[in-house]
């Protein structure tokens, strides 16, 4: 937290981003606690071949990129910098330029929270703002704090699926608790009455009312769709099958843009990843999430998430064809080499006998 300290503002996306990224990634140490070298090689040993060679590069690559950028910061931490008066300015180190210690607490929540609340104060018109602090506080089940997220998702943009799913998701667990006992519980509940009684989305409705309505109107939608199947599948859970099919039944259609570059598609990258997750993490199921793989890599054919046609990863892209004629270069140098060294060696012209123009 030392580089927070004395922050005014948290408005470039850079540094949002930075905050941002540091309260999901406690989230995600909260919800999945560090594996074991045993479970990882447990899993290693479930992988195909290829895909053990995938990881093995990803894993080099992202090595080589860290000793690349701990390199880069002793370097500009050595040659600091001068000023107009001839002093030099010394950067300060990074202690952690790896984040491992970050993520070494006993507590992630309360670490979220503290650069949560950074953004709460500076960053309060921001969605990503209160759906972090949704995720934050219904884990630690401060329910009251869930709910004033909500309320604030709701009024910047109460159409937004991820402002219904927070809604939900959050009335479903209510739904789910033991009725109040203490004085402290009856209190809280009776604050959530009478608060669902003021949302509109909510007024006399089920939850699953709510979440067809949500729908109705926007059933032309990626996004709506996704975040209705997924409210679906919480809801239901027998009917999981119905959410992944309403899912893959959406059409990607043409929308109007610049017009010298004519019409394009509306789903984006972005888009078609967080579908992609869904069908595979949360709806868990794989043959759909592959099914999306397969048809998102057609509408993105440079991207590497979905290995598409033209994507560095492919084994037909231009990038792959180059590392290989790369390759078989240095191949044939090394083998004209050692022809040479034989022709040098016996002072004859015996390894042009076959030699045929």
């Amino acid at each position: 937290m030392h580089w927070l300290t004395g922050l005014a503002h948290v408005e470039t996306p850079t540094l949002f981003n930075s905050v941002t990224m540091h309260i999901e990634c406690y989230i995600k140490l909260h919800d999945s606690p560090p594996k074991s070298t045993a479970e990882e090689d447990d899993e290693m040993s479930k992988l195909l071949p290829s895909q053990k060679k995938k990881m093995r590069q990803k894993q080099r690559k992202a090595e080589a990129r860290a000793k690349k950028e701990a390199e880069e910061k002793n370097e500009e931490m050595n040659a600091g910098g001068a000023s107009k008066s001839g002093k030099r300015h010394v950067k300060p180190v990074d202690p952690d330029p790896h984040g491992e210690k970050l993520l070494q607490v006993e507590d992630p929540l309360s670490e979220a929270t503290k650069y949560l609340k950074l953004l709460q104060k500076n960053s309060p018109n921001s969605l990503e703002t209160h759906l972090l602090a949704f995720e934050c506080y219904t884990r630690r089940n401060k329910i009251l704090l869930a709910l004033q997220a909500v309320k604030r998702l709701l009024r910047l943009d109460a159409e937004h699926p991820d402002s219904h799913r927070c809604l939900i998701k959050l009335f479903h667990k209510v739904g789910s608790m033991n009725a109040p006992v203490t004085d402290g519980e009856k209190l809280i509940w009776s604050v959530l009455e009478a608060e669902r009684s003021t949302i509109s989305q909510l007024h006399e409705k089920s939850l699953v009312e709510a979440n067809n309505a949500f729908l109705e109107n926007h059933k032309d939608s990626l996004m709506h769709r996704a975040a209705f199947a997924e409210i679906l599948n919480i809801l239901d859970s027998n009917r999981k099958s119905e959410a992944v099919k309403l899912v893959e039944e959406s059409t990607n259609n043409f929308v109007p843009r610049n017009r010298a570059l004519g019409p394009i598609r509306e789903w984006t990258l972005k888009d078609c990843i967080a579908v992609h997750k869904l069908l595979g993490t949360v709806l868990l199921d794989q043959d759909a999430a592959l099914r999306w793989k397969s048809r998102s890599a057609e509408y993105f054919p440079y991207s590497t998430y979905f290995e598409g046609s033209r994507s560095s990863v492919s084994p037909n892209s231009v990038y792959s064809q180059l590392s290989k004629n790369s390759e078989n270069e240095s191949s044939n140098h090394s083998t004209g080499s050692q022809n040479a060294g034989s022709i040098k060696s016996n002072g004859k012209l015996d390894a042009f006998k076959d030699l045929t123009i």
